[in-house]
């Protein structure tokens, strides 16, 4: 690059936009999120799952779908203000580490609730 030109740069109003953007996002997920979580908790209480290895399951699916959504909206914000795509890589490079670990952690502990919803079943149908 020659002393001449200046780097890329996003306009100040067009960031404006769009941070307002993620941030209405963020809200009208988390709005969603809720909603489905009280929709599910209804079902649960109605059915008696969530009591069960299920009913854990269910509320983890929606506590990481929570977590997820955050660190993408978090991405999302930065990616906005970030100053060059030298950073932006950076930044998503570190998202992706971040999830893929998160992923891993999540898999052993629905690993670990699988086998209680097995027990939960066999318990059931012993009953039965």
């Amino acid at each position: 690059m020659s002393s001449t030109q200046k780097p890329f740069e996003i306009p100040t109003e067009m960031r404006d936009f769009a941070e307002k953007g993620v941030q209405n996002a963020r809200t009208a997920f988390g709005t969603f999120l809720g909603s489905a979580r009280k929709l599910a908790e209804t079902v649960q209480s109605s059915t008696q799952t969530s009591q069960t290895g299920m009913g854990a399951a269910v509320a983890r699916g929606f506590d990481y779908t929570e977590q997820h959504a955050t660190a993408t909206f978090d991405l999302a914000e930065k990616l906005v203000r970030s100053r060059d795509v030298k950073e932006a890589l950076e930044l998503q490079g570190e998202y992706m580490r971040n999830q893929m670990s998160a992923l891993q952690n999540q898999a052993k502990e629905f690993a670990t609730l699988s086998e209680s919803i097995k027990a939960d079943l066999t318990k059931t149908q012993a009953k039965a």
